[in-house]
């Protein structure tokens, strides 16, 4: 699949013009007009960017006629803001293009795994609206997703939940703690957050399961419609899980979610 650039000139706070200093989005459509789109975020701890939550979930995605964007955002050594800022270009770039895309700017989702799903969340909670003055016309589009769905995300920057990892690859080693608070997802969470959709495994040793139980209880505190699946076995970064029997069924789950929202083809 061709990629397309978010910032063709160059992103903002750039080190340098090799792949990795140049966000992009790889689309993967599905044929007809006014198709869901969902942008999807890999994990890596914001080190680097897991091919198996790439590519095959978008293919997945396709099987339920979404329309799919696999999102190349900066990782280490790149910190806050630029991978968010990566994040909420996708989506605008998404809806910007819709016709070209045969979408609807009214359902574009993010989708993200681990510390994509930090991304995806603090893409659902730190969103804008747009900027109506920008000299760019994809600058003028919000940057709100229409929908969420996280998968054993990494959601806390506090020190009793958090991925030590993807918090100093973040934030670095030493963070302010305004900072630690703002890019702590749970803490962001209000009536305009996006309806999520959240899985996650009880046994996870990497990314405890408490990310996804906070990240529900805040939702549930502002009245946000949510999902939320506990597995009680499976390793972190399972992906599509296939080879977990029973894990493997968040992707019945989601689907069935994703038709309850209107987002997959009616007769699935």
């Amino acid at each position: 699949m061709e990629t397309t650039l978010l910032w063709p000139e160059g992103a903002p706070g750039a080190m340098g013009t090799s792949i990795e200093d140049s966000p992009a989005i790889t689309p993967y459509l599905v044929e007809g007009k006014g198709n869901a789109a969902i942008v999807v975020c890999p994990g890596g701890a914001y080190f680097m960017r897991a091919d198996h939550e790439g590519e095959p979930i978008a293919e997945w995605l396709n099987s339920l006629g979404i329309s799919a964007f696999v999102l190349r955002y900066r990782v280490a050594p790149y910190q806050y803001p630029r991978a968010l800022q990566d994040a909420q270009r996708a989506i605008r770039t998404v809806r910007l293009h819709a016709e070209e895309y045969g979408i609807d700017p009214a359902r574009v989702g993010i989708l993200g795994f681990s510390a994509g799903g930090h991304l995806a969340s603090t893409a659902g909670v730190l969103f804008d609206n747009g900027d109506a003055k920008a000299d760019e016309p994809v600058e003028k589009l919000s940057s709100r997703p229409d929908l969420l769905i996280l998968c054993y995300p990494v959601i806390s920057m506090n020190d009793s939940y958090v991925h030590q990892g993807s918090k100093e690859n973040l934030l670095g080693v030493h963070p302010d703690k305004d900072l630690v608070g703002k890019l702590s997802s749970e803490l962001q969470v209000s009536s305009d957050t996006p309806p999520t959709f959240l899985w996650h495994t009880s046994d996870d040793e990497a990314v405890p399961v408490e990310n996804s139980l906070l990240f529900a209880a805040a939702l549930r505190r502002h009245e946000i419609p949510f999902d939320l699946h506990i597995y009680a076995h499976g390793i972190h970064g399972l992906g599509m899980a296939e080879e977990e029997p029973h894990t493997k069924g968040w992707t019945d789950a989601c689907a069935s979610w994703l038709r309850m929202n209107g987002y997959t083809k009616k007769e699935l």
